[in-house]
């Protein structure tokens, strides 16, 4: 049996996450507003939410990953420093058209969202065939 062919593509942060925070931040100061709070409180949570929603954007939208290969050797992903580390598949889901996946390296673990805005459909699918022929093989590992 031949060995599947490598899949190599560049990375760069999806902005579905971004938008859909956006989106939830304001209808919650939506709520925070039509509350029957007073101003006085109204406000600390306003800002503290608007504050949260900053950093969970600014965290969503930076990666150090730039590229991610599969080969039949395993996982790598090379870095904004030019450097590549080997990685392991921690998990992975499919919701709907985006593929979600979970890299664990030896410095950190990296989660990856391939959606149709950072990547194009024809890499999805395969990513998502490859990923269910493995799948029946990590069962029977454990």
């Amino acid at each position: 049996m031949t060995s599947a062919p490598a899949i190599g593509f560049d990375y760069r942060p999806s902005r579905l996450p971004a938008r859909l925070l956006l989106a939830l931040a304001g209808l919650a100061l939506v709520a925070i507003a039509l509350s029957g709070a007073p101003w006085a409180l109204k406000l600390p949570m306003a800002l503290a939410s608007t504050a949260l929603v900053v950093l969970a954007v600014r965290r969503a939208s930076r990666s150090t990953v730039t590229g991610v290969a599969l080969a039949g050797e395993g996982w790598t992903l090379y870095r904004v420093a030019r450097s590549e580390s080997r990685a392991t598949l921690a998990s992975f889901r499919v919701l709907g058209d985006c593929v979600l996946l979970r890299l664990k390296s030896a410095e950190r673990v990296e989660v990856l969202l391939l959606a149709p805005d950072n990547s194009d459909a024809d890499l999805r699918r395969r990513l998502r065939m490859r990923l269910a022929a493995m799948q029946p093989a990590q069962a029977a590992a454990d």
